[in-house]
């Protein structure tokens, strides 16, 4: 079962209809290429992305770490929401490590 969060909800069906309104951040641009995650892939994901964690008091803006899936391959992306200049923010992207993650991709290994 997907974990929705109606503001990240709603701000991703704007953004999904107004991509135009997709912002990156510097910092991300660079982690993208690094990582080997296209804009493409991080656009094919909107429709699926799935809420792994929520960040409301985050130091900037409210943020969520979310799992993309694709047809080619899955990736974390964290979202930062700037609902005052209306647009979604990509803060970074990175594939996950099996070794912090678990199969489903949405849950933390614990550390023993």
């Amino acid at each position: 079962m997907k974990r929705r969060d109606a503001t990240i909800s709603d701000r991703g069906k704007q953004v999904n209809s107004e991509l135009d309104r997709l912002s990156e951040i510097y910092h991300v641009n660079m982690r993208l290429a690094g990582r080997h995650i296209t804009r493409d892939e991080i656009l094919e994901a909107t429709d699926g992305y799935e809420i792994i964690e929520s960040y409301p008091d985050d130091k900037y803006l409210p943020s969520y770490l979310l799992l993309g899936k694709t047809a080619s391959a899955n990736f974390h992306a964290l979202f930062a929401v700037d609902v005052e200049g209306d647009n979604v923010r990509i803060v970074t992207a990175y594939r996950p490590d099996p070794n912090e993650w678990e199969t489903d991709l949405m849950t933390r290994k614990r550390i023993p």
